[in-house]
C-alpha cells in the first residue's frame, strides 16, 4: 500500500509540466483572430472569390474531409500514441493559414479546406493525450484546464480580431498573419510534450495483470464512481466529455499488450450492438447526431448569411464580438444546466422537442429578418441553446454507459452527424447538387430543426403516456400483493 501511495504521489508531481504544455498548445491553437472574418476575407480583394465559389464549392470540402478522416485518425491517434497526431494537427493548421495568406485560385483554397479538415479531425489527440501521461487523481483537474485553455484562446482570438479590425483598422491579411504566428507557436510547443508510453487499444496494460477496480469520472458532479467489479469490459474510445480513469494497476506487474486491429474492430462492433440496444441511449444519441449535423451547417455558413444581409464592403462587421459573446454565454449555460435537478428520463424528450423548436425559430428569424443585429442576436441564442442541450445529452448518455463504452457511442454519434451533414451539404449546398443560395439554405436548416422538434415531441408524449400507464399498473397490483 505504501508503495502504491508513493507511486501515486510521484504521478501527481509530474502532471504539471505536460498539462501546462498541452494547455499552452491548446490556447495558441485557438487564438485565431482572423477566423470570424474568413468569409469576408475570401470574398475580398485578397482572394477575389465569388459567393457561389465560397459557399457551394469551397466550404463543403471541409465537411467531406472531416468525415473521411475521422475514423482513420482515431485509430492512428491510438496506434501512434497521441503526440505524433498532435504534431500533425499543428502542422496542418500552419499549412492552412499559410495557404490562406498566399494561395490563389479555387483549387488551392479547396486544398486549404482539406488541411483544415485534417486539423479538425485530429482534435481527438489534444483531448485524449493528457489522460495517458497523468495519474487518475488528476483527471478532473487537467480536463478542466485543457477545456479552459481552448475556450480562453478562442475568446481572446475573437475579441482581439474584432478590436484590431474595428478600432485599430488592421487589414484581414494582418489578422491571418497573427493566426499563422499563433498556430506556429503552438506547433513549436507540441514538440516538448512527453511521449506517452501507453494508449487504449494498441499499447495498453494486459487486463489479466490489473486489479478489477476501475473508476470513471461522473459528468454530473465530477466525482469518481466505481464500476461494478463483475462487469465485462472491452476497449472504449477516448472522449472529451467523460474520461475513463486509469486502471488500478499492480505496480510490479505492468505489461504492454499489443492488440490486433481486427480484434479491436471486432470488440468495437460488439460494444456498438450492445450500446444501441437501449431505447434511452438510442433516443439521446439520435438527437445528438441530428442536432449536431444542423449545428455544424449553421455555424459553417452563418458568416455567409451575415455577408448577404450586410455586405462588409459597405459597413463594419462585428463577427468577432458575436463569436466571443456566444461562446462565453454558452459556457455559462453549460455550468448552469449542471445544477438543474429534474427527471430527464421522463421529461427529457419533451424538453428536447421544445428547445429544438426554439432553435428552429432562431434560425428562421436569422434567415427572414434581414437585419444584422437581429441575425447576431439569433445566432447567440442558437449557440446557447445548442450548447445547453448537448450538455444534457452528454450527461444522459454518460450515465447509461460503462467505463469503456461511452466514447464509442460519442464517436459513432459524431460520425453519423458528419455523414448526415455530408449528405445535406451534397444535396443543398454543393455546386454539383442543388447549389442553393444562402437564404434558401437557412430556411431548410430551420425546417430541419422543426422536424427534429416534431419527432421528439411525438416520442416524448409516447414515453410519458407509457410511463404513467406502467405506474398505474404497478399501483393496481400492489393491493393484490398484500
Amino acid at each position: 500500500m505504501a508503495g502504491a501511495r508513493g507511486a501515486r504521489t510521484g504521478g501527481g508531481r509530474c502532471w504539471a509540466l505536460p498539462t501546462a504544455l498541452l494547455c499552452a498548445y491548446g490556447f495558441f491553437c485557438s487564438v485565431r483572430p482572423s477566423e470570424p472574418f474568413l468569409t469576408r476575407y475570401l470574398l475580398g480583394p485578397h482572394k477575389n472569390l465569388t459567393q457561389s465559389q465560397v459557399f457551394n464549392e469551397i466550404y463543403p470540402v471541409w465537411t467531406y474531409s472531416y468525415l473521411v478522416l475521422l475514423f482513420p485518425v482515431f485509430l492512428a491517434t491510438d496506434y501512434l500514441r497521441y503526440k505524433p497526431v498532435v504534431l500533425l494537427q499543428g502542422l496542418s493548421l500552419i499549412v492552412t493559414w499559410f495557404m490562406l495568406l498566399y494561395a490563389q485560385g479555387l483549387l488551392a483554397i479547396q486544398f486549404l479546406e482539406f488541411f483544415y479538415g485534417v486539423g479538425t479531425a485530429t482534435d481527438i489527440a489534444y483531448y485524449s493525450y493528457i489522460y495517458s501521461v497523468v495519474d487518475l487523481n488528476w483527471y478532473q483537474k487537467v480536463t478542466s484546464y485543457c477545456r479552459s485553455a481552448t475556450l480562453v484562446g478562442y475568446t481572446v482570438g475573437s475579441v482581439s480580431g474584432q478590436v484590431l479590425v474595428s478600432v485599430a483598422g488592421w487589414s484581414l491579411f494582418s489578422l491571418n498573419v497573427i493566426s499563422l504566428t499563433s498556430v506556429s507557436i503552438a506547433f513549436g510547443m507540441a514538440w516538448f510534450l512527453p511521449m506517452p508510453q501507453k494508449s487504449l487499444f494498441f499499447h495498453h496494460v494486459s487486463s489479466q495483470q490489473i486489479s478489477r477496480e476501475m473508476k470513471v469520472i461522473d459528468c454530473k458532479n465530477g466525482s469518481a464512481v466505481q464500476d461494478h467489479p463483475d462487469m465485462q469490459r472491452m476497449p472504449g474510445w477516448e472522449d472529451e466529455t467523460k474520461v475513463p480513469l486509469n486502471e488500478e494497476e499492480l505496480p510490479s506487474q505492468k505489461q504492454e499488450q499489443k492488440v490486433d486491429i481486427l480484434k479491436v474492430l471486432s470488440d468495437l462492433w460488439q460494444d456498438f450492438l450492445q450500446c444501441y440496444s437501449s431505447r434511452t441511449m438510442l433516443c439521446w444519441s439520435v438527437w445528438w447526431a441530428l442536432s449536431t449535423c444542423g449545428y455544424f451547417q449553421v455555424i459553417n455558413y452563418a458568416q455567409g448569411l451575415w455577408e448577404m444581409v450586410l455586405p462588409s464592403h459597405n459597413s463594419e462587421l462585428y463577427n468577432g464580438g458575436v463569436e466571443a459573446v456566444s461562446t462565453l454565454l454558452g459556457a455559462v449555460s453549460v455550468v448552469v444546466v449542471g445544477h438543474i435537478k429534474t427527471s430527464w428520463a421522463t421529461w427529457g424528450e419533451v424538453a428536447l422537442a421544445l428547445f429544438s423548436f426554439l432553435i428552429a425559430a432562431a434560425v428562421y428569424i436569422m434567415d427572414t429578418v434581414h437585419n444584422i443585429w437581429v441575425c447576431y442576436a439569433s445566432y447567440v441564442v442558437f449557440r446557447i441553446i445548442y450548447m445547453l442541450l448537448i450538455t444534457i445529452a452528454t450527461f444522459q448518455i454518460a450515465t447509461n454507459l460503462s467505463v469503456e463504452r461511452y466514447a464509442l457511442v460519442f464517436g459513432v454519434n459524431t460520425f453519423i452527424a458528419l455523414a448526415l451533414q455530408t449528405l445535406l451539404t451534397l444535396i443543398v449546398v454543393d455546386a454539383s447538387g442543388l447549389g442553393l443560395d444562402i437564404f434558401t439554405q437557412f430556411m431548410i436548416y430551420a425546417s430541419y430543426f422543426a422536424a427534429i422538434s416534431l419527432l421528439f415531441l411525438g416520442s416524448g408524449i409516447y414515453s410519458i403516456i407509457r410511463t404513467y400507464r406502467r405506474q398505474e399498473q404497478v399501483q393496481s397490483r400492489s393491493p393484490e400483493s398484500h
